[in-house]
């Protein structure tokens, strides 16, 4: 039986402390110190334009007191539906000063996604990019909206850019938003312009309050509202600090391609790089030659990415004709790591790439391979700092034997206050000593190493992007012609896993997958569409009429294991 020695504290570098002293402090504090200890040091690179540290804390003053001017009040939500861009930023942190709460949303939603994450929340404002504008201006009277906000990736761009950008959008979107400024809607450049920056300080409670409501979800229901506390992400950001120990306050370059709206690249690259006073490249959308360019021209050191981001890279036909070496350290999260992409990565770049592991109710962190030393390839790593993890048996909160499969649970300082207003589903996960039920299954072994084996939940991870076959399912019934449909994800070796749909059509109604594809591609993000699709006369249920889920998942993993030739023995 594993004891409470915490076997992993062994293989701690003398760097790296197994516990810290955290700030207890608001998380926008970091960016003020920033701002007053490297003023004129570059924060934000973003397609030719950058911004200083004082211009990012002034300009995130100035949305701070136009929110307040507009009506904000203490723990009132806002959400920002951006790519990754000097905006992105400035708001989230303009959010916090004004006392309001982050709700990070995915600019990818369709309507319906984004009505629901709207309402669940109660946000009163949202900052959206102007193309998006149409959507948000639609389902604005379904939802508690008073005020929408609207910027453009021109806003932030340098001369002569700014001015041909519209015509690239145009051209790119075969559309051109100009939103009129009225009573309840508002252009960027005009407040940023007309804001004084003057706004009223709000008292801040860090482990009570919250910075940021982050969603997710499951297979048992939509998408639910992750409470993040100004101390759960401070406490994140100051173990990522320590991890990162070869790193230097104010020298780094990080590249920013993992999008601010998920957790993992809003604490891995951006509260990471505000705390540490270190200058972001930014950028909108991930394109692999566009990504081997700017690693060639603007030299980042750290690498936050996914799986999926490095073997887009590799495997890309110009790969050699770009000099990747300014790269040190990478940080691969959101799916497992392929041991010989991290093999290869590394072999081009000369620097080192290791797993972690975290969800977004932990902020997201909680293990991690060392960087420098004792890396096991193929393992989660260990527990971070204050980081307690154990493998529960399956029924039981019995803790399992080393080696024994089981439910990964943990508990630490960057473990969620709980689920926006759903008492019994944060009951259900956290227990009242503070321990999180993952849903993962794994096992450690004696050297206090994790693994994780499988998901008992059904959630598809595609790519580094969640995916709750729910949401998908519920789509394709709103279909005509369709009478059950199910989702699972099978393995793909680009994303991760792909998403399958199985499909039993009424009687006497026909439709094709391309009908299907057409109609989903209207009513969800592109990366949830299925890509596979099977039709089937009957779907395998219980006694009851329940769907056997599991049942479709293990015949695809048998006709896998039979597809797969013969080993000579």
């Amino acid at each position: 039986m594993v004891n409470e020695s915490r076997p992993w504290h062994k293989h701690y570098p003398p760097e790296i402390p197994v516990s810290l002293t955290y700030d207890e402090k608001p998380l926008h504090d970091y960016l003020e110190e920033s701002a007053l200890n490297y003023p004129e040091k570059k924060a934000l690179y973003f397609m030719g334009k950058e911004l200083t540290y004082e211009e990012v804390y002034r300009d995130a003053k100035k949305f701070a007191g136009y929110l307040q001017k507009l009506g904000l009040e203490k723990g009132d939500r806002v959400s920002i539906m951006l790519p990754n861009c000097p905006q992105s930023v400035i708001a989230y942190y303009g959010v916090l000063l004004a006392g309001g709460v982050v709700v990070q949303t995915n600019p990818l939603y369709m309507e319906r996604e984004l009505e629901y994450q709207l309402k669940d929340s109660g946000a009163k404002m949202i900052l959206c990019l102007d193309i998006l504008y149409p959507k948000v201006a639609h389902i604005k009277a379904a939802t508690q909206l008073e005020h929408i906000l609207v910027t453009g990736i021109k806003d932030y761009l340098p001369f002569p850019k700014n001015k041909i950008y519209p015509f690239i959008q145009r051209k790119q979107y075969q559309m051109l938003v100009k939103p009129e400024r009225s009573t309840d809607t508002h252009l960027w450049h005009h407040l940023i312009k007309e804001s004084s920056g003057q706004f009223s300080p709000v008292e801040v409670d860090p482990k009570e309050d919250l910075a940021l409501l982050q969603y997710t979800g499951g297979t048992t229901g939509f998408p639910k509202g992750v409470m993040l506390t100004h101390f759960n992400l401070v406490a994140n950001t100051q173990m990522s600090v320590k991890w990162l120990y070869k790193c230097e306050r104010g020298k780094e370059t990080v590249l920013a391609i993992l999008p601010f709206f998920h957790v993992y690249g809003m604490t891995a690259v951006m509260n990471l790089s505000v705390m540490m006073s270190n200058r972001m490249v930014l950028m909108p959308r991930f394109e692999p030659l566009d990504v081997l360019k700017v690693i060639e021209k603007q030299r980042p050191t750290l690498f936050p990415g996914a799986p999926t981001i490095y073997i887009a890279l590799l495997n890309h036909p110009d790969l050699k004709k770009y000099d990747l070496s300014s790269i040190e350290a990478c940080l691969s999260g959101s799916a497992p790591l392929p041991v010989e992409v991290q093999e290869q990565f590394e072999k081009i770049t000369g620097g080192k790439l290791v797993e972690g592991y975290g969800l977004t109710e932990t902020s997201p962190v909680t293990h991690s391979n060392f960087i420098w030393t004792n890396r096991v390839s193929g393992s989660i790593g260990v527990p971070w700092p204050d980081t307690d993890a154990k493998v529960i048996k399956m029924g039981s909160d019995e803790e399992a034997e080393f080696g024994e499969i089981g439910e990964i649970v943990v508990k630490g300082p960057q473990v969620m206050k709980g689920y926006w207003n759903r008492k019994e589903d944060t009951e259900e996960v956290l227990s009242e000593d503070g321990w999180f039920r993952t849903g993962d299954m794994g096992y450690m072994n004696e050297d206090g190493y994790f693994y994780v084996v499988d998901r008992k939940k059904d959630m598809i991870i595609a790519g580094g992007y969640n995916i709750y076959p729910r949401e998908v399912e519920e789509v394709l019934y709103e279909h005509e012609a369709v009478q059950e449909a199910v989702i699972i994800g099978v393995p793909d070796p680009y994303r991760g896993e792909t998403v399958k749909a199985f499909i039993v059509k009424k009687q006497n109604k026909e439709v094709t997958e391309e009908e299907l594809n057409e109609f989903c591609r209207k009513n969800m993000a592109a990366y949830k569409i299925p890509r596979i699709y099977e039709f089937r006369e009957e779907l395998p249920k219980t006694a009851v009429g329940k769907i056997l889920r599991r049942t479709l998942v293990e015949e695809e993993r048998k006709k896998i294991e039979d597809s797969k030739p013969l080993q000579n023995s």
